[in-house]
């Protein structure tokens, strides 16, 4: 997954320089067109592929405003660190 990842970023990368480049020669329709594509891309394939694959096998409790998580960071916030 990790590869595949890595891939597909560097294939978006490499077609928007290549979208740039069509833009550059003078054919901006085809320059606009590749780049949209690519940040098409990537943001709805590879931004939620990283997603699910950074957030697996993490609770998401631990990550949401829950009664619990919020009377937590009150008792931190009160406490004074040691070097203070």
């Amino acid at each position: 997954m990790k590869y595949f990842l890595r891939f597909l970023f560097f294939s978006i990368l490499v077609a928007i320089g290549v979208g740039y480049y069509f833009k550059w020669q003078g054919n901006h329709i085809t320059g606009d067109r590749i780049v949209g594509l690519a940040v098409l891309a990537s943001a709805f394939i590879l931004m939620p592929i990283f997603i699910f694959h950074r957030s697996r096998g993490k609770k998401l409790k631990d990550y949401t405003f829950t009664k619990e998580n919020l009377d937590k960071m009150k008792d931190r916030k009160h406490k004074k660190p040691e070097n203070q």
